[in-house]
């Protein structure tokens, strides 16, 4: 064989690049439907040609000004933290940190179980080999505006009366799905066919049946 025929026979036998649509998720570390749907399109990325950006919106952000129950608005006070830090990464570090410090994050406070929103952050941080000052950030207002920015790209996608999380892909975006536990596998690409489906159909809004269970880590 000559070598202009071998030099054409490799490159004929090099693997084709998938091409992968870009899927869009906005989330708040601190809530966990969001977590079990981060799960989910991990999950699906392994098996359908696309590719997850994790992005920052704020529930924070989204109950300002109402009418909240004591516990829940304490919790609100809270959530400011963890989405600071995530804002602060993003623009020191580039957008391909949100991710692992996401499900650091989420590791930690979900299927951890742990309440202390400083020490998370603290713990994450170290985790994923992120400089520890960035942690100062949980309590510096200097990151809200940014954090209004990417929570309003978001929610402007899909209405005010839906939380996190949000999801894009090409021309559609949708709330959701809230799903427990996490498919996995070919059930995740199955679930994911089928929201894609629904979600693209114009004059599509809902679907819903009452939560009989919470969220399952597994």
């Amino acid at each position: 064989m000559s070598p202009a025929a071998k030099t054409a026979g490799d490159a004929s036998a090099a693997p084709r690049r998938v091409r992968r649509d870009k899927v869009e998720m906005w989330f708040d570390p601190m809530c966990p439907w969001a977590w079990m749907t981060s799960r989910w399109l991990l999950e699906v990325e392994k098996v359908r040609p696309v590719r997850i950006q994790f992005s920052v919106m704020s529930l924070a952000v989204l109950n300002e000004g109402r009418d909240l129950p004591p516990e829940y608005r304490a919790m609100m006070d809270k959530a400011w933290g963890p989405v600071r830090v995530c804002i602060a990464a993003q623009e020191q570090h580039g957008d391909k940190v949100l991710e692992p410090l996401y499900t650091a994050m989420g590791t930690r406070i979900h299927p951890g179980g742990e309440k202390d929103f400083d020490e998370v952050i603290a713990r994450s941080l170290e985790d994923v080999g992120l400089p520890a000052t960035l942690a100062k950030a949980a309590h510096q207002k200097k990151y809200d505006a940014a954090l209004r920015r990417s929570h309003k790209r978001g929610i402007s996608l899909v209405g005010q009366d839906v939380g996190t999380p949000v999801i894009a892909v090409k021309d559609t975006a949708f709330f959701g799905p809230v799903v427990t536990p996490a498919p996995k596998g070919e059930a995740a690409g199955r679930l994911w066919d089928g929201t894609l489906l629904v979600a693209s159909t114009p004059g599509f809004y809902e679907i819903k049946r009452t939560r009989d269970q919470g969220p399952v880590f597994d």
